[in-house]
């Protein structure tokens, strides 16, 4: 049985990742227009998937949903590659492809902290949920999906400031 603790460790190296890529990639070379919307985005469809879980019990239904939202963030956040083919120097080509690797690994162990939420760390009693029963529930899993999500609404709200009402591309473009 995997420890629910182990579930946190791919959001914090896609944490890791993003704040390389922002923090320096993007600050280095400025984004064009269509990054400084879609990235904002992007973070939207990421909170959008945790928001359901921490909102919604698990079920078959709730499960699909979810299934859904996380397919189609794992597909949106790829729109932005023909910009970034033309952008990005390979570094940063490289940081993405490890971004787009781990986002939907990211979703995926979210889906199991999932019954932990509800269940405040006891496992879930109904058979129909075999799947998360290799996760050990240990209580901290609404914490820190609420933590998670928290920060992320907090990073797509800088992303969107930053880039669209506080960066000036006259003085920092190339």
């Amino acid at each position: 049985m995997l420890n629910s603790y182990w579930m946190s460790a791919p959001f914090i190296f896609q944490m890791l990742c993003m704040a390389a890529d922002e923090f320096w990639f993007h600050r280095k070379r400025g984004l064009p227009r269509w990054e400084r919307i879609g990235h904002p985005l992007d973070t939207l469809t990421v909170v959008l998937c945790l928001a359901w879980i921490l909102c919604v019990q698990p079920s078959r239904r709730s499960a699909l949903v979810f299934f859904f939202l996380a397919a189609f963030s794992s597909i949106f956040v790829t729109k932005d590659e023909p910009v970034h083919r033309r952008y990005c120097f390979a570094a940063e080509q490289w940081l993405h492809a490890l971004l787009f690797i781990l986002h939907p690994v990211v979703l995926a162990s979210a889906a199991l902290l999932w019954p932990g939420i509800w269940q405040g760390g006891t496992p879930m009693r109904d058979s129909s949920n075999r799947l998360f029963s290799i996760v050990r529930f240990s209580g901290f899993e609404r914490p820190f999906l609420i933590f998670a999500c928290a920060l992320m609404i907090g990073f797509g709200v800088y992303q969107f400031v930053f880039w669209n009402l506080l960066w000036d591309s006259k003085i920092n473009s190339r």
